[in-house]
């Protein structure tokens, strides 16, 4: 059985940082790529930061220069840092998986099938 389980969300004051940890799980034999993606109250779901199996990136421009996503494959796991977090980035936040290798480091959730339960963030000013 495929399942993605975040960690490492919570709170945290305006400037600080957190970093969220994906564990991916059933998915060892399969080729697959994986991205990070938000959801705050009211607003539609945007995708944060993606990274295909050779570790090329995207970033939503909201967060280049801020997050940083990365993998590491010996441990089927997904890594977002967050650093100078501000209120905007007060979100559910959900790591999600492709098998449809076309769409590696797409910011676009209708590639991905794969989701996690998703871990809340919330950045106080």
């Amino acid at each position: 059985q495929v399942q993605l389980v975040e960690s490492g969300g919570g709170s945290v004051q305006s400037g600080g940082s957190l970093r969220l940890s994906c564990a991916a799980s059933g998915l060892s034999y399969m080729r697959y790529c994986m991205g990070w993606f938000r959801q705050a109250p009211g607003k539609e779901r945007e995708g944060v930061a993606a990274i295909d199996s050779a570790g090329r990136t995207r970033y939503a421009d909201s967060v280049k220069g801020r997050f940083t996503i990365s993998q590491d494959n010996a441990k089927n796991t997904l890594y977002l840092q967050m650093n100078s977090l501000n209120a905007e980035d007060t979100a559910m936040y959900y790591c999600a998986a492709t098998t449809w290798l076309e769409h590696c480091t797409s910011l676009m959730g209708e590639r991905y099938h794969i989701w996690g339960q998703g871990i809340q963030v919330t950045v106080s000013s």
